[in-house]
């Protein structure tokens, strides 16, 4: 399969040109959508909606059905609330064991550990939610220093157990949310999928979701060996079809997304863009030069990427939020792209945000 048609494929697998029906069902076609910027992960789920807007996937968190959580890699993704358990399942263990030199230099052992998430249980329970400055000061109160990381390992690692995550959206003075409230996981998600193998479930979620891709691609993106993604590709093979691009096998969905009609050839899309970094090789959608400016950088940032048919060819920053109602973005080109196209990308995406 030549360049244009892979691309074009992968389009379709991400509903960038085949966008769902609702922002849930969005989300829960990529499984995990990268979110650590709040304003990306509403983006990214958007626009891959028929008429998608943010408060769409404002009002999904405030429903309880999508949440973010520290899903694979140590990062923030925005998850089907019901499919959260079934990705710790496969991701959880190796990460904790991925940290624990970092846990115990913050002096974090397991009777810390135990008495931080017995206090935060016990103030979310009934119907409890808390922001993620009272849930610090809760453990302050409770003397268990914060400070210099401590707080963010202490939710990270919780939440990796499966017991907290970030559900409705704090809302502030009538501006657009920036951030959630901690929930109890068995409170707020009513009903879990089962998978009976999570690991194969969740290459063939990945791979519905972001094909074609490779099983090397997987293992970068849901954190685990290169091993485990080989024997879930094994696993997973006969729910999915294969083609042949550059020398490579890489997986496709047997029934990929129909291209809409009316689906653009150019996008603006966010910070730590799934098209862009849920794969080991990014090379088919950007050259290096384009990869070095893109990133990730040395401080792991990821910038705002626009795509012109399935190619990264440059780069945007919206306005902050306070001056979304007026201000326009910014952008810059680093491959030839009509700029009638790049503009009404950017327009698209700031009617989505605005949204």
């Amino acid at each position: 399969m030549d360049l244009a048609r892979l691309r074009a494929l992968r389009l379709r697998h991400h509903r960038l040109t085949a966008p769902a029906r609702t922002v849930s069902d969005a989300a829960r076609h990529l499984l995990c959508v990268q979110s650590q910027d709040y304003w990306g992960g509403r983006l990214a789920i958007a626009t891959r909606t028929r008429g998608g807007t943010a408060s769409q996937v404002d009002a999904a968190y405030d429903r309880g059905e999508l949440v973010r959580a520290w899903t694979q890699r140590g990062t923030l993704h925005t998850i089907a609330a019901r499919d959260l358990r079934g990705v710790l399942a496969v991701t959880a263990e190796r990460t904790i064991a991925q940290t624990a030199t970092r846990r115990a230099q913050l002096g974090l052992d397991d009777a810390t550990i135990a008495r931080a998430r017995e206090a935060i249980v016990s103030a979310l329970r009934g119907g409890g939610a808390l922001t993620r400055a009272e849930a610090l000061a809760l453990w302050e109160a409770a003397g268990i220093p914060t400070a210099a990381g401590r707080g963010y390992h202490l939710l990270f690692h919780i939440a990796l157990r499966g017991v907290i995550c970030w559900g409705p959206t704090v809302r502030r003075d009538g501006l657009e949310p920036r951030e959630q409230r901690l929930v109890l996981v068995d409170e707020w998600i009513p009903a879990h999928e089962s998978p009976a193998d999570p690991l194969v479930e969740m290459f063939a979620r990945y791979v519905e979701g972001h094909g074609p891709a490779s099983p090397e691609d997987f293992a970068w993106w849901a954190g685990v060996t290169k091993g485990d993604a080989r024997r879930a590709a094994a696993g997973a093979a006969e729910r999915l079809a294969t083609i042949e691009a550059d020398d490579a096998t890489l997986f496709v969905s047997t029934s990929p997304p129909r291209r809409s009609p009316a689906a653009p050839s150019t996008h603006a899309l966010p910070t730590f863009e799934e098209y862009y970094i849920a794969y080991a090789d990014r090379s088919r959608v950007a050259g290096f030069d384009v990869m070095a400016a893109a990133g990730p950088g040395a401080n792991g940032m990821v910038r705002s990427l626009l795509v012109h048919e399935g190619e990264v060819v440059g780069l945007w920053k919206p306005p902050p939020p306070t001056q979304r109602a007026s201000a326009e973005p910014t952008f810059e080109l680093l491959r030839p792209a009509p700029e009638e196209a790049i503009h009404a990308a950017l327009e698209r995406a700031m009617t989505v945000l605005r949204g």
